[in-house]
C-alpha cells in the first residue's frame, strides 16, 4: 500500500508550493506527480492534499502520513545503502576499557555486526593504560577508553562525571582515613581520585585494588569501602555515601576513540559507527 515511490513524491509535494514545482524538483512530469498522489490517496482511502490553482495544503490525514512517510523513506534509504555497499571482509582488533564494555558497548557491537557480518571482531578488554600500550605496539587497530593525561590523540566520544559509590548504609568517620577501593595502577580514574583527595587535604587508606570496575563494584557491595566509577555504570546495590557532600568533587572523565595509523577499511567502518553511537 505504501509504495516508496509514491511516498517520495508525496513528501516532496508536502514541501513544495505546487505539483508543478514538485515535478521540477524530482525531475518528473506534472501528470506523473498527480498520478502518484492519486494512487497514494486511493490506497490510503484518505484525501492528503487540499489544492486549487493557487495553493497546495496538507490535510490532517496528510500531516499524519508525512511523519510516517519520512520514517519509511529514511529506513528505505538506509537499507539501500547497506545492501548496495560492497561487503567488508577481514578483522578488526578493538580494545575497550571494561566500564564501556559493561555499559553501552554491546549496542555498538550489534550495530557493527549487522552492518558488516563478514568482519571478524577481536575484542580486548583492559585498563586504559594497557590499551594505549597495545595500540602503540600494533596490538590493536582501534581503542576506546579514557583520555590519558597529556595525550591529545583521538576523537572525543563523550564526557561524564565520576561518582563516589559505596554499599548502602556504609558509614565512615570524617576524621579517619577514607577507605578506598581503586583500580590498580596505572589508572586514569585512580589518578583523578587521588589528586582530588590530595587537593582537598583528605586522608585516605587503600583497602582494595582491582584490575577491573567489576572487581571494584564487588568489593564495594561487600562493604569494604568506597569506590569511584563513571556515572553510566550500574549502581545496583551501591549508593552515594551518606557523607558524600563532605567528599571532594570529582572531575569529569573524557572517553575517546583512537585508531592506529593507516587504518584498514573494517577499522574505519567501526570507528564511524562508534562516532555515531550511543557512546557519543
Amino acid at each position: 500500500m505504501l509504495n516508496p515511490l509514491w511516498l517520495k513524491t508525496f513528501a516532496a509535494a508536502a514541501a513544495a508550493p505546487s505539483f508543478t514545482e514538485t515535478a521540477r524538483r524530482l525531475g518528473l512530469t506534472q501528470p506523473t506527480v498527480s498520478e502518484h498522489i492519486r494512487q497514494l490517496e486511493q490506497a490510503m482511502n484518505r484525501r492528503l492534499f487540499l489544492r486549487d490553482t493557487h495553493s497546495l495544503t496538507l490535510t490532517s490525514d496528510g500531516r499524519s502520513l508525512l511523519v510516517h512517510a519520512e520514517l519509511i523513506l529514511d529506513a528505505h534509504e538506509r537499507a539501500e545503502r547497506l545492501f548496495d555497499a560492497p561487503r567488508l571482509r577481514g578483522r578488526v582488533r578493538l580494545g575497550t576499557s571494561d566500564d564501556l564494555a559493561m555499559g553501552p558497548l554491546p549496542d555498538v557491537l550489534a550495530a557493527f555486526r549487522l552492518a558488516h557480518p563478514e568482519v571478524e571482531l577481536d575484542l580486548t578488554i583492559g585498563v586504559t593504560s594497557e590499551l594505549y600500550k597495545l595500540l602503540d605496539d600494533n596490538g590493536l587497530d582501534v581503542m576506546i577508553g579514557k583520555r590519558r593525561r597529556g595525550d591529545r590523540r583521538g576523537q572525543t566520544l563523550h564526557k561524564e562525571a565520576l561518582l563516589w559509590r559505596a554499599k548502602e548504609g556504609l558509614r565512615f568517620a570524617p576524621d579517619e582515613p577514607l577507605p578506598l577501593i581503586l583500580l590498580r595502577e596505572p589508572s586514569v580514574t585512580r589518578t583523578l581520585t587521588l589528586d582530588a583527595l590530595a587537593r582537598a587535604g583528605r586522608s585516605w587508606q587503600i583497602v582494595c585494588t582491582s584490575t577491573s570496575y567489576a572487581g571494584c563494584q564487588a568489593a564495594a557491595r561487600a562493604g569494604l569501602g568506597i569506590a569511584v566509577q563513571p556515572s553510566h555504570l550500574s549502581t545496583a546495590g551501591l549508593a552515594a555515601p551518606p557523607a558524600a557532600t563532605q567528599l571532594p568533587a570529582l572531575p569529569q572523565v573524557e572517553f575517546i576513540v583512537i585508531s592506529a595509523p593507516a587504518p584498514n577499511k573494517p577499522t574505519r567502518a567501526l570507528t564511524e559507527i562508534l562516532m555515531r553511537s550511543t557512546l557519543t
